[in-house]
């Protein structure tokens, strides 16, 4: 049985993979340019005009297509576990302590 839910999980796991490689894909056909300029966004499901964005914007829209507001889930994640979390104040731009608190969640989550 145990061996079973593993392959059941696996399965899931490949299917969610291959829908998020999907929805990014989707995203390269669309006409955005890069601006790293700081916007105010709401929460949740925040997000910078749709013909803007940098690197963490396909990302988190990728992930958006899905269902999973990436915004939200670090903001959560950052409540119960801040101190996990890089403690780096005064960066460049908001994009370079996202990808920080990213990558900090998915390594909590086991997805990196």
């Amino acid at each position: 049985m145990l061996s079973f839910c593993i392959r059941v999980v696996a399965l899931a796991q490949q299917d969610f993979f291959s829908r998020l490689a999907d929805s990014a894909l989707t995203l390269t056909h669309q006409q955005v340019q890069y601006d790293p300029a700081y916007f105010k966004i709401s929460y949740p499901n925040g997000d910078v005009p749709a013909n803007k964005g940098v690197c963490t914007d396909v990302v988190i829209r990728a992930y958006r297509k899905l269902g999973i507001d990436l915004q939200k889930e670090v903001h959560l994640d950052m409540k119960a576990n801040f101190r996990l979390y890089p403690q780096k104040w005064r960066l460049k731009g908001p994009d370079s302590f996202f990808i920080e608190d990213l990558q900090r969640l998915f390594l909590s989550h086991s997805l990196l």
